[in-house]
Formats: C-alpha cells, sequence, structure tokens
C-alpha cells in the first residue's frame, strides 16, 4: 500500500525518526511506503480528473501520452499538468521511446502498479 500524507518537512523526519528508534531498539520495522506531500499539492491531487488519471494509470504497466490524450479527452496543457504533479512525487516515470519514422513517443509508467493508494490529511 501506498499512503500519501500532507504534512511538513518536520512530519517527515519525526517518521524518520521513529522508524530509526525502532531498528536501534531491534524492533522488527514493516516497510513504510508513505509519500509526504504539501497541503495545496494533496488537495491538487484529489480534484476528480486527476484521481480519474491516477485510477486510470493504476493496472498499466505503461501508456502513450497520446493515448492518454484520447480516453481521458484532456488537453495537452491539462494533462501535462496533471503529470508533472504525480511525477514530481515520484507517482510516475515518463520516458521517450523510439517510433520508428516519427520520432520519439512519450511513455508514462505508474509507480503504484497493483497497489492500494490512500491519501491521508492530517489537521
Amino acid at each position: 500500500m501506498v499512503t500519501v500524507k500532507n504534512g511538513t518537512l518536520d512530519d517527515f523526519f519525526d517518521s524518520a525518526f521513529k522508524s530509526a528508534d525502532e531498528i536501534d531498539s531491534d524492533k522488527k520495522v514493516t516497510p513504510k511506503h508513505t509519500i509526504w506531500m504539501e497541503t495545496g499539492d494533496l488537495l491538487n491531487i484529489l480534484k476528480p480528473q486527476r484521481t480519474k488519471l491516477i485510477k486510470y494509470l493504476k493496472n498499466k504497466r505503461k501508456v502513450y501520452y497520446s493515448s492518454l490524450l484520447n480516453e481521458l479527452k484532456k488537453s495537452p496543457a491539462s494533462l501535462n499538468r496533471d503529470l508533472e504533479l504525480l511525477l514530481k512525487y515520484q507517482l510516475i516515470e515518463i520516458i521517450k521511446e523510439s517510433n520508428r519514422g516519427h520520432g520519439v513517443k512519450k511513455v508514462i509508467m505508474p509507480l503504484y502498479q497493483d497497489e492500494t493508494i490512500e491519501f491521508r490529511a492530517i489537521v
């Protein structure tokens, strides 16, 4: 499971120190897949069109940029903003793939395949 939390840098370090304390006291530490996100970004990622994109990518290994434009009926500018936000928090990887005789294709690969994504806001 990937947990996306809003918080500050201090929240991140508090979490890291707790894990370090568990390690120091020889406790079994379960791996944590937590992404700390700025509150504004968390609110932006929860917008309906972005959650639709996340759900669309969830069970895919790779998706071509042009397919995303067509499937989700988004403008290039809008899709680029969405992808930049997901890329910022390492939820996706973007590579360029050779397209014989036509240049290159942009490929989007989700890094959270087959995992549950849980969004948490701490107020």
